[in-house]
Formats: C-alpha cells, structure tokens, sequence
C-alpha cells in the first residue's frame, strides 16, 4: 500500500502552533514546487525516504508605512481649515491644517509694540536719552566752571589774598563736579546699553510670537500619504492633540510577531513569505531586515521586521499578514512523518517481528516531515502511533 506526501517546498512548520490558514498552503506553492514522494508501507508500516525538506516559522502581523507619524498641534486655537483628508498624498512642507488663535494674535501685536517702543527709546531724539545727555552736558558745565575756580582760588592764595579753607572750598566743588560727571556719563552709558539689551530681547519675545503664529499653521514633515484625520473644522485644539496619521506613501514593512518558542530560529536576511486576505491569490516575497531583542509579555512574542522584495501590496495602514519566514532549506534528507513520532524524538519500530520504541536524533522539521539525523535509516520499519 502507498502513503503519498507533499513535500516540505509546500508545507511549512508551524513550530509548537496550528497550521496556518489554507492560503498558506496554496501560496507556498507559487514559493516551491511540490514533490511527490511514495513511501514504501506494507501492512507493518512505512520506511524513512530521503526528500527535500524546508522548514519555517510562522508569524502574523500587520503592513505599515515607513516615516509614520502622527501631526499634532502647537499652539492653542480652533481648527479653521482642514486641508486634507484621508487617503490624500501629500508634500514634505505642506500646508495640512490652519488654526486661528486670538491669543496669539494679541502677544504677537503686543511684542511688536514692546521692539517699536524699545526702538524709539534708542534713537537720538528719545527722551529717555534727551533727559540724559542733558545731565552730561549740565555736569560738564558745572565741571567747567569749579574747575575754574579753583584754579583762582590757587593763584588768590598764593599771593596770601585767601584763606586755606576758601581754597579747600573751592577744591572739594572742583572734585564733587568731577565725579557728578562721571557718574552721568555712566548713567547714560548703562541706559544706552539696557535700551539696546530691551530692543534685542523684544525682538526676539517678537519672534517667538512670530514663530508661535507659524505654529497655527500646521505642515507635513515628510512626503507621503494621509492614514487618518482626528480633528473638523471648528474644534478647539490644544498643544499636543493628535490631527492627523501620515506616513509615506511607497515605502511599507511588514511587521511581525513571532512566537518565543521559535525567536531563536530568526535572523536578518531570512527569506520570507507573505500572504494577506485583501489579496487572496498573491504571495508577496520579503525578506527579514531586523530583529527585536524585547519579549512582548503580552503575547509572549518578540518583533521582527521585513522589507518586500519584489511586488508591494497597496499602503493600507494596518493591513494584517501572515507570513512563513524560511529558517532552512535542505535538499535531499532522510525524513520520516511527523504523525509517526511521539513524545519528542521517539518512534515505534518492527524489530525482530516485535514491537519496540526508539529514540533517535531530530533535525529540521516542518508541519508534516522530521529531518532524521541518526538513529533511523531506510532498512527500518516504521510502525503507526496506537
């Protein structure tokens, strides 16, 4: 009697989970060619057959763009213009949404008054600055006139026509002049310089207001295309609320939850096969281009990416794939049925017209076929599990 088996090119492993869904099966076939293998089986059992075996881990997981993120507000307003909607592309620098804020309406005229006022103060006609040199220019004067005076007082008292204290008089207003004009002139060097510091900070409170009222204007940061739009006109926003999901338009991944049972398996460059519900008679080919070392304790899996390699499916945020990623592929091993073992690596054989149990040594596997390593050859009879 003959038992006939597909090959492991079309049915891959799906370790310590169920058998994906039947697209799989028919997708791996557009993958690899199926290979008829006969096992010899008699009444007694069957014989391991040498044949082709591919091994894979099965993972499922969803479709998203590349440069994905979500648009946000900076500035408190009202929504006054949307001016894309889903499904949109849209430029790097775009104009996506305008707020309209009296508020920041009021502090960018009020700053412009500050740096129009600061400004005045520092030109020539100021009168902060007027009030100033006129201090100077009376304090020079006064300097002028005790200088000269006590210059008199010197020459009086030389010729004995004045007293010392006359003379000691004269030399105190002389000093006291000197330093009341030194001390204007600093006034009015410290005012110039607190002016000129007043105009640059309104200037820059200006700015800033400027910068804020930019904020009203919302722009996209990459080329791409539009997911999702959470805010209508007319809705109040507020820093931080969320007004669009965008992302790019052509470049998309696959990612994926592999099971922690078979994360040790994976690595970057794995070939990788993919199939979705939207498309149900195409298979997308990709290949793995990272690996995550972080367990997902919520569904005990750990992450890994994939880049399509060939035809993309369209950008459909979230679209949700199942995929076989290709751990191994061996040409031309001895394998057995799976249905045949029990336990973990252990088998019933006809040895001397009896029944016994072996064990031998696993290799790969996929969800119907088990590499034999060593223990079992093609002489040995194999009997079915009871």
């Amino acid at each position: 009697m003959e038992n006939k088996y597909i090959s492991g090119r079309s049915t891959l492993s799906v370790a310590l989970r169920t058998y994906p869904n039947k697209w799989m099966a028919l997708g791996l076939l557009v993958l690899t060619a199926s290979v008829v293998v006969t096992c010899n089986r008699n009444a007694e059992g069957i014989s391991p057959t040498y044949r082709d075996l591919t091994e894979a881990v099965y993972a499922s997981g969803n479709v998203y763009p590349r440069n994905e993120y979500t648009v946000t507000a900076d500035a408190n307003g009202i929504l006054k213009q949307r001016l894309v909607n889903e499904g949109d592309t849209i430029r790097q620098d775009q104009l996506l949404f305008v707020l309209e804020s009296a508020t920041e309406d009021a502090r960018r005229a009020a700053a412009a008054t500050a740096l129009r006022q600061s400004q005045a103060n520092l030109q020539g006609n100021s009168p902060v600055l007027a009030e100033l040199e006129a201090q100077v220019r009376n304090a020079r004067v006064r300097l002028a006139n005790d200088s000269i005076n006590y210059a008199r007082f010197q020459d009086l008292y030389r010729q004995n026509a004045t007293s010392r204290a006359e003379l000691e008089r004269a030399e105190l207003n002389y000093t006291l002049s000197r330093n009341n004009l030194r001390a204007q002139l600093n006034s009015l060097a410290r005012t110039r310089d607190q002016l000129r510091l007043d105009v640059a900070n309104n200037r820059s409170q200006l700015v800033s207001t400027v910068e804020a009222g930019r904020s009203t204007r919302v722009r996209s940061l990459v080329d791409g295309k539009v997911y999702e739009v959470y805010k209508d006109p007319g809705e109040v926003v507020r820093p931080g609320d969320q007004l669009a999901l965008v992302g790019s338009g052509n470049q998309i991944y696959a990612q994926l939850a592999v099971d922690e049972s078979d994360f040790g398996k994976i690595r970057v460059g794995q070939p990788v096969v993919i199939k979705t519900d939207v498309y149900a008679d195409k298979v997308f080919n990709a290949r793995v281009t990272k690996v995550y070392p972080k367990l997902n304790r919520t569904d005990q899996s750990f992450r890994v990416d994939a880049e399509f390699t060939g035809e993309k499916p369209d950008a459909y945020y979230g679209l949700t794939v199942e995929a076989n990623i290709i751990v191994s592929q061996k040409q031309r091993v001895l394998t057995i049925p799976k249905s045949y073992v029990f336990g973990n690596d252990s088998v019933w054989i006809e040895q001397n017209g009896q029944k016994q149990k072996i064990r031998f040594v696993k290799g790969a596997e996929n969800f119907d076929l088990v590499e034999v390593k060593s223990g079992l050859n093609e002489q040995t009879k194999l009997l079915a599990n009871e």
